[in-house]
């Protein structure tokens, strides 16, 4: 392992995590005060850049921006998350989202899962998973009884910075990196292929750079589109209609209401929503193609056609379920293409509570399905995503053929193309370790919730995974995480990491090997004084001859 190489990209990602940072903060002394902006954001964003500097400075050396592997780059990836959510985690902890050492006649112990709320809030953000810790319970904002709304009451620059970690998060830290600071950083293609595992990379541009700053370009354009649609709804003020807009293209879900979408019970901004739900769950490749009017290759493409096919069967699955449990066709509609999407796409708000007795079991098992597949590869939703069980199943029928054909050589193809073999393993390897990853995680998560339901352990278990937020059982759309102890609140955290960063990448990091230190091998040295050495043997024999 190159440590001076993950000391660069590690380097430069705290000192780019500055510049939200402070943003925020000025934001803060307008949207509430100057000394909440101090609080909250002061430290961080000292903090940040102090750190970055000291490994850049400390840690690196001349040749580091050429030495960067594979190796490297998934390492780099995996620990970038962590640290960021660190730094993210101080505004919530410092600002008193939570209770923090700022806040009055704290208990010690307080002040301690104060600092686990804070970590859990930031993954959730930065990982685009969307489950929340904020309650009366919990927040020193909210008074019970009182306050009817926690969330909302939470200060403005803290619920900016809460939306901007989704953001940021959604299209990817590295994928930011490879844009700002390709030419310092360098092997980009190393750093996307750590960031998006599986066939879903593709150039938009003959440089990587290019590429990055296109599907930037495009992010940035969707979520200013939604924002003006929601803001002239007329439902949303300006401050609503950015944080939801920032929320949902990510497939992030924080809200800035305890009730999520339902508290505006508006058709048009449910429908202005479940569009872009749809749009986060497609392909970034394929909406470039359809902004340049490419249509026959967007809509050409197997999986987005899949993906279509998908959400319409689940939406009509549920719909008639729903009219056959005795609600109306407007209900039956609108709800189930609002929470269809949102699992599907892993965004997680909520328009209703589909927790309530009135919804059939069979809608509770086709979210669940939904939750554990995803979206498109390529997107910014979670989840396995569709384009890898879609191979899945195909390799799963190959083999049944050659049961009852044995000679029969069939390929796997996808868009006509044929599917390599290596990314065949890939893909198989990721759905093995879930599967493995899953029932551990269960029995790990049910030692720590002795007292909560089958159901809800292995849904929370999925909701992280598959980095979708409000889940099944009792941690539903009309509840937070917060009755959860610090203990299952980290696993939860890390189990958000490893569906983030898509299992392999995180698999990688904790393997014995990665981190094995280089030996110093000198392969050109040695391969010119072996040179020379023949060269010298053969003087020798000549002088002889």
């Amino acid at each position: 392992m190159r440590f001076d190489v993950l000391a660069l990209i590690l380097g430069w990602t705290l000192i780019a995590l500055t510049l939200p940072l402070v943003f925020c903060g000025l934001l803060t002394v307008w949207l509430d005060d100057w000394q909440m902006a101090v609080y909250a954001f002061a430290i961080p964003s000292l903090l940040s850049p102090l750190i970055g500097t000291l490994m850049l400075s400390l840690g690196t050396r001349t040749d580091t921006a050429e030495r960067l592997r594979d190796r490297e780059a998934f390492a780099a990836v995996a620990l970038v998350w962590p640290i960021a959510v660190f730094i993210g985690a101080l505004p919530f902890w410092l600002g008193g989202m939570f209770v923090g050492p700022f806040t009055a006649d704290a208990a010690l112990i307080d002040i301690a899962r104060g600092a686990v709320n804070a970590w859990f809030e930031s993954m959730s953000g930065f990982t685009t998973t969307g489950a929340t810790v904020i309650s009366h319970n919990m927040s020193p904002n909210c008074i019970p009884g009182t306050t009817p709304d926690c969330i909302n009451a939470q200060a403005r620059g803290l619920l900016i910075w809460r939306s901007l970690t989704q953001w940021f998060g959604g299209m990817g830290i590295i994928m930011l990196g490879m844009m700002i600071l390709s030419r310092v950083i360098g092997g980009g293609m190393a750093l996307a292929r750590a960031e998006l595992t599986g066939p879903s990379l593709s150039r938009l541009r003959p440089k990587l750079k290019q590429t990055a700053f296109a599907l930037w370009g495009l992010y940035l354009s969707l979520t200013f589109i939604e924002f003006c649609l929601l803001y002239f709804t007329g439902a949303m003020d300006v401050f609503d209609s950015v944080n939801h807009a920032l929320t949902t293209m990510p497939s992030g879900g924080f809200s800035t209401r305890d009730a999520s979408i339902g508290y505006y019970d508006s058709v048009l901004v449910e429908s202005i929503i479940i569009l872009f739900m749809f749009l986060a769950g497609v392909n970034f490749t394929l909406l470039w193609f359809i902004r340049d009017g490419d249509f026959n290759r967007a809509f050409g493409d197997e999986e987005f056609r899949n993906y279509v096919a998908y959400v319409a069967v689940a939406v009509s699955a549920i719909a008639i379920a729903l009219l056959a449990s005795g609600f109306t066709l407007e209900h039956s509609l609108r709800n189930s293409m609002f929470q269809v999407m949102s699992f599907a796409t892993s965004t997680g708000y909520t328009s209703t509570d589909y927790m309530d007795d009135s919804w059939p079991l069979v809608t509770h098992l086709i979210l669940f399905i939904l939750m554990v597949v995803g979206a498109s590869a390529g997107s910014t939703s979670g989840g396995l995503k569709l384009l890898r069980v879609t191979l899945a199943f195909k390799v799963a029928m190959r083999e049944l053929v050659r049961i009852a054909q044995p000679r029969k050589i069939e390929q796997i193809r996808l868009n006509g193309k044929v599917v390599e073999q290596n990314q065949l393993g890939l893909i198989v390897g990721m759905l093995f370790v879930w599967v493995g990853l899953f029932f551990i995680s269960s029995l790990i998560l049910a030692i720590f919730m002795p007292h909560d339901s089958f159901e809800s352990v292995t849904m929370v278990v999925a909701s992280s995974l598959g980095n979708t937020g409000p889940t099944l059982g009792d941690f539903g759309p009309s509840n937070t995480w917060e009755s959860m102890n610090s203990g299952a609140l980290v696993i939860t955290s890390i189990l958000m990491w490893f569906g983030r960063l898509e299992l392999l990448t995180a698999v990688i990091l904790i393997h014995p090997r990665t981190w094995r230190r280089e030996k110093r091998v000198h392969s050109d040295r040695s391969a010119i004084a072996l040179f020379r050495r023949l060269i010298e043997e053969r003087d020798d024999r000549t002088k002889d001859d």
